[in-house]
């Protein structure tokens, strides 16, 4: 039998800490997808068809002004140069200026963006409120296949209501409670009730998706070994629920429910036009029509950053409950 020996001097080959590892190799990833959403950024301005500057001053507009406001704007520039420049600017947290109300774009963003947070915050919180209490309520209800009608009926309306767009939602609230019963404001976000529909309309199809992903974590997690010794203890049914079989059928369908939250963010943009909601949403669509395609870029980086921060917690907190996952990919 040979021993292997090391030099004096020589480097010891002691593995890397894995956090280390997953952590450069995350924050790579990040930095990948964020140069990806800047480029794209960037490039949809020059692939849309026509002329912004154009579009935004009006057809009627000199040509002298139009070809002024290009120069001031280095769109006369060669592309790269200006992907340069777009760069350098995004480093500085300069995001341009808006070609139709000559304002900085990061004033109308942070003018903007608390509307959409808040009304993504709310929703995320009441879709939880929602469907934790639903899922565990049908994962006891219909465990070791009791309950089949419950099941049924529970699997199948959740489908529905989580295949529903969430501006159809909103149509529909507007409709029942804005317009026939006359309860509820439906335009704006200056009252606590003008709060009510808006967040209804995102937390719906999220909470009924998250009540089934706790659904079905419960019914599992009342068949672990740990539960049935908790019951041959003859311990008391809300500590054996609430105690032993929710805390871990809500950690696994919390990390869905950060995926979820991301999607929220985006689903604000139909939502807040339905609902007249002075948020990012309908400054975007605003600004679509209206062809600023500087406050268009502005508001797709902030929404798609938003995603990428997302999606790095939710990763960051998988790592965290399931060590054993992190090691592997490493």
């Amino acid at each position: 039998m040979s021993v292997e020996t090391i030099a004096p001097g020589s480097p010891s080959k002691a593995p890397a800490n894995p956090w280390v590892r997953y952590g450069i190799r995350r924050f790579g990833r990040l930095l990948g997808s964020l140069w990806v959403l800047v480029t794209a950024s960037f490039l949809m301005l020059h692939l849309i068809p026509g002329d912004p500057v154009r579009g935004a001053l009006g057809p009627t507009a000199p040509a002298e002004l139009v070809e002024a406001r290009r120069e001031a704007l280095g769109f006369n520039d060669p592309i790269f140069d200006q992907y340069l420049a777009y760069l350098k600017r995004l480093f500085t947290g300069d995001f341009g200026t808006s070609l139709g109300s000559q304002l900085p774009v990061a004033d109308i963003l942070a003018q903007r963006l608390p509307a959409t947070l808040t009304l993504a915050a709310f929703a995320f919180l009441t879709a939880v409120v929602i469907a934790i209490p639903l899922g565990v309520t049908m994962g006891v209800l219909t465990r070791r296949g009791r309950g089949r009608r419950a099941e049924l009926a529970f699997t199948t309306g959740s489908v529905v209501v989580a295949t529903i767009p969430d501006f159809l939602i909103g149509v529909a609230l507007v409709y029942l409670f804005g317009i026939r019963l006359e309860l509820l404001p439906v335009a704006g976000n200056d009252t606590a009730a003008a709060h009510l529909l808006p967040v209804l309309s995102l937390a719906i199809g999220p909470a009924a998706v998250l009540a089934r992903i706790v659904r079905v974590e419960m019914a599992a997690v009342l068949e672990a070994d740990y539960v049935r010794t908790a019951k041959a203890k003859r311990l008391p049914a809300r500590k054996i629920y609430l105690g032993h079989a929710l805390p871990n059928a809500v950690t696994a369908s919390l990390t869905l429910g950060g995926l979820l939250l991301g999607a929220l963010v985006t689903g604000t943009v139909l939502v807040e036009n339905v609902f007249a909601w002075p948020g990012l949403g309908s400054t975007i669509v605003q600004s679509i029509l209206t062809k600023d395609y500087p406050v268009v870029q502005g508001i797709v980086l902030v929404y798609g950053l938003g995603v990428l921060l997302i999606n790095l917690v939710v990763d960051v907190a998988l790592a965290l409950l399931d060590p054993r996952s992190k090691i592997r990919e490493v």
